[in-house]
């Protein structure tokens, strides 16, 4: 298959427009990265399931070096991050890998709108957002918290190719206590070992039946080397600016862009 000149200019963009939110707004790329690969892939004939694979595949190859090189910055400013981000990462790497065994057996149109769900989430959370004071701890960080807490967040990091910070910032800080900063640097660390797990069994599951060329598996050589490439320098622009606008201002905006992409793939636009 012979790529035209736009797919290779789509890969860039969704890089720098996934890199550059994940560092202004503090999160992983991956709900950014899927639906755009999605749309993307759709648009140059690829089959709706095989798209929507390899675009979860892909995301989560791609949040590996794009969460290592954050959880390295953060674990040079914070201390305490890098224990509780592996114990929780290696149930996450499970949970993860199963996660993604799940997506291969399911039809598009079912993660589709499990994603799109995701999104409406991600994108309410954002538009209804206040300062948030910190709160107590409702449960100890114990084994039986690591663990759970692992295998929850890492079972849908793997089925919807995201890196899961979204879900773990919240348990981390609502109910096991962290402070809010703590809690990013903890989920970074997280998140750049549980995307290891399930890259590993998107790239054994579609190993020989993936039709999409230049592919290990379900992840695309191409798609990765064109995003990362745009979207790990990208995210150390966006944090910069981070600093230096509103950030209520900035969740809204996000979240009006996140709620049209949710309702695009939940199929209310065509």
């Amino acid at each position: 298959m012979m790529f035209a000149i736009e797919y290779y200019i789509g890969l860039i963009l969704i890089g720098i427009v996934a890199g550059f939110a994940s560092g202004l707004l503090g999160v992983g790329g991956g709900f950014l990265i899927v639906p755009f690969q999605y749309f993307l892939l759709k648009y140059i004939g690829v089959e709706p399931d095989v798209a929507m694979l390899i675009s979860l595949g892909t995301s989560l190859a791609i949040i590996i070096p794009t969460a290592t090189s954050g959880a390295y910055k953060h674990s040079q400013k914070l201390d305490n991050i890098v224990g509780p981000g592996v114990k929780l990462g290696i149930f996450g790497i499970i949970g993860s890998f199963m996660g993604g065994f799940v997506a291969s057996a399911l039809p598009s149109r079912i993660l589709e709108i499990i994603f799109g769900l995701l999104l409406l989430f991600i994108a309410i959370r954002n538009l209804l957002s206040r300062d948030k004071k910190e709160k107590e701890a409702k449960f100890d960080f114990n084994f039986i918290a690591i663990m759970l807490t692992g295998l929850f967040v890492g079972f849908f990091s793997g089925l919807l190719g995201i890196g899961g910070g979204i879900f773990l910032i919240v348990i981390l800080t609502m109910l096991l206590g962290f402070p809010m900063i703590r809690a990013i640097g903890t989920s970074s660390v997280f998140i750049s070992l549980t995307a290891i797990g399930g890259t590993i069994s998107y790239i054994i599951s579609g190993w020989g039946i993936n039709p999409f060329p230049y592919s290990l598996g379900y992840v695309s050589i191409i798609n990765f080397l064109l995003i990362a490439c745009f979207s790990v320098p990208l995210a150390q622009v966006g944090a910069k600016y981070a600093h230096k606008l509103p950030e209520k201002r900035l969740k809204q905006v996000f979240g009006v862009v996140v709620l049209y992409i949710a309702l695009k793939m939940l199929g209310v636009f065509p």
